[in-house]
């Protein structure tokens, strides 16, 4: 079984920027499609962006295309959520996820979660 730690998360002023990482414990990290969800008080968790294990491909929110990017780094088994421009409507809890198989948008496909790191965006 997959443990994720974010760690990134913050106070910062909109159109500041900050970078989460999630490190995967599992020493075969590769195989995990691994996608970043997050969840704003009273409102239902959303995926922002995700990252296929095999092909690389990504995949953004439409509210995040243009500043927000998604990578990994197999060898240090960590990916990253790169946020730019960031906006007062992307204060939320960050989560990373990670499945088997390809990456999908649902929180339902995705077994292993990370605690969840706090990013808030002032006006």
């Amino acid at each position: 079984q997959v443990q994720l730690v974010e760690s990134g998360g913050g106070l910062v002023q909109a159109g500041g920027s900050l970078r989460l990482s999630c490190a995967a414990s599992d020493r075969t990290f590769s195989p995990y499609s691994m996608g970043w969800f997050r969840q704003a008080p009273g409102k239902e968790r959303d995926l922002v962006a995700a990252i296929a294990w095999s092909s690389g491909r990504t995949y953004f929110a439409d509210f995040v295309k243009g500043r927000f990017t998604i990578s990994r780094d197999n060898a240090k088994n960590t990916v990253y959520l790169q946020m730019n421009s960031l906006k007062p409507e992307d204060t939320a809890v960050y989560y990373c996820a990670a499945r088997t198989g390809p990456a999908t948008v649902s929180t339902r496909h995705y077994p292993y979660w990370g605690q969840g790191t706090q990013v808030t965006v002032s006006s």
